[in-house]
């Protein structure tokens, strides 16, 4: 007789199960941080991409629920911006220089939306954080082998836009291989254009015409003026040694994990709050690190990057931050 209440129990014990489990899941699906990602250029664009990369892992974890916008022009930023807000979204993440007003507006208007941007200025609270590419550690090293590599003491430099995240990058390569290359000097030359691979390959092969061996390349389409002109480069952001076979010496790699994931986890934990996040891209942080193709590059340079790395990494070395812009030696 007492057969049905045992299985009474049970059944009791398995819909409770049941139940907490049910419970748990909507949890984990509510915990899920809904973000968009907002870009004026494409996402395979190099800077870009470091961003894509780090939400798209984040995704692949089931941290976030990821949707995104490319090739958004500055005018039509703002409107975007608002779209994604009004959806429900927890945290937008994109890039605001030359629109940083219309940026700032477009937050202040949605304070329970947690912004994240790269930007040249400051937090704006309470919701508006900002970051950067802090590469100038391993951009430093990459100059130290740039300077030790060039045989005419003349090393071109071509870039984007004189601002702070470019010329911040310029001036650390730019001290760097003066460690190995005193006599080293710097040809500088700058795009004012995020994506002009024809205009970028024209002003390297200038350079190279005027007796410089060894390429800065800050944007796309240096590289293969390097390469077709037997010259080396330095690669930025991302490594494209493998498309550029026995060209680039080295390259300064951003990583933009450690700062998306911590903004991620300050929404989901309610802690988000107006910050500057630029710090995640020190190489302590494991923001930046360099590759070097170890074949082109002496033994004794090697073993001398690795030094100072472990220098920077230890804090026994600070890498100068100047965001002044560069200008040529010649």
């Amino acid at each position: 007789m007492k057969l049905p209440n045992l299985i009474s129990r049970r059944t009791l014990i398995a819909g409770a199960t049941m139940l907490g489990l049910a419970m748990s899941s909507a949890a984990a699906m509510a915990q899920t941080i809904k973000v968009a990602g907002i870009f004026t250029l494409p996402v395979e664009q190099q800077w870009i991409s470091r961003i894509h990369i780090a939400l798209n892992a984040a995704q692949e974890r089931g941290d976030i629920e990821y949707v995104y916008s490319e090739n958004v022009s500055n005018t039509d930023y703002e409107r975007v911006m608002r779209e994604y807000a009004e959806s429900g979204v927890d945290l937008i993440v994109g890039e605001v220089f030359g629109l940083e007003r219309a940026a700032r507006k477009v937050a202040a208007d949605y304070p329970e939306t947690a912004f994240l941007m790269g930007s040249s200025f400051a937090p704006q609270e309470p919701n508006f954080s900002i970051f950067d590419n802090f590469i100038h550690e391993p951009a430093y090293l990459s100059g130290m082998i740039a300077g030790a590599a060039s045989e005419s003491n003349l090393i071109g430099m071509v870039g984007g836009y004189a601002i702070p995240e470019v010329n911040r990058l310029m001036h650390a390569f730019m001290n760097g291989a003066r460690e190995t290359n005193p006599d080293v000097t710097f040809m500088v030359t700058f795009l004012d254009s995020w994506y002009d691979p024809p205009k970028a390959k024209e002003s390297a092969f200038a350079m190279m015409d005027a007796g410089a061996d060894v390429m800065y390349a800050e944007r796309f389409g240096v590289s293969d003026a390097a390469m077709e002109r037997g010259a080396k480069a330095i690669g930025n952001v991302i490594d494209t040694s493998a498309d550029y076979p026995g060209t680039i010496l080295a390259s300064a790699i951003w990583h933009m994990e450690a700062t998306v994931d911590t903004a991620i986890s300050a929404v989901a934990d309610g802690t988000y709050v107006a910050d500057d996040y630029g710090q995640y891209s020190f190489m302590e942080y494991g923001g930046g690190s360099l590759t070097m193709d170890e074949s082109l590059i002496p033994a004794d340079i090697v073993a001398l990057v690795k030094a100072k790395q472990a220098a920077i990494l230890d804090g026994s070395y600070v890498v100068v931050i100047n965001d002044e812009a560069p200008v040529s030696d010649n």
